[in-house]
């Protein structure tokens, strides 16, 4: 865990300039900003309550970084709304990460982001990289314009209904159950190499 999830540590991390200039977008909406101003180029900003607030336009989401559950609400509302950029932790092991990655419209991995305190002084370097989701078109156009301006590097996902015929977790957990999975595999592969 990373200082910025552990109990009591403060959530207030700000987003480095760097990261919106290399997006090169406004955004209608920051629906987490801290009550101080901050670099984020938006029209409008969110400062208290925000999940329960209505959100409009292309949106910036840096949200609190810590419990999976707080991440979980977060992007369960950013995906509801379905027009906008968020920033998380890299967490790819974690089932809240896995469970956006399949909803995102793109995904922009980031080298670890030195972010500032709310005293203005830079912090230290994170535990783990950030991710930027994408969440429609005007987003996924900014991410890719990130891509080229070296911000990171970009991905979608495979849906699992397309390898869904290929991929079986084992009825019974066992050995044997997998090694009876691959033999049916092999023949699969032998039938589509003919």
């Amino acid at each position: 865990m990373a200082a910025y999830e552990a109990a009591g540590e403060t959530d207030e991390w700000y987003t480095p300039f760097y990261i919106f200039e290399a997006l090169g977008c406004w955004f209608d909406l920051d629906v987490a900003s801290p009550p101080i101003q901050t670099c984020v180029p938006a029209t409008r900003f969110i400062v208290s309550g925000s999940l329960s607030e209505v959100w409009d336009g292309l949106v910036w989401m840096n949200p609190p970084f810590g419990h999976q559950s707080t991440k979980r609400a977060w992007l369960n509302k950013f995906f509801a709304h379905g027009n906008g950029i968020a920033l998380t932790p890299d967490r790819t092991s974690a089932p809240w990460f896995r469970e956006a990655w399949l909803r995102a419209d793109a995904h922009l991995f980031m080298p670890k982001v030195k972010f500032y305190r709310p005293d203005g002084t830079r912090g230290d370097s994170p535990g783990t990289g950030s991710v930027l989701w994408a969440a429609g078109a005007r987003a996924v156009a900014a991410l890719t314009v990130a891509t080229h301006r070296g911000l990171g590097v970009m991905g979608t996902a495979m849906r699992p209904t397309a390898v869904q015929n290929v991929i079986k977790q084992p009825a019974d957990g066992t050995l044997a159950g997998d090694l009876q999975r691959l033999t049916e595999w092999r023949a699969m592969e032998r039938v589509s190499a003919a």
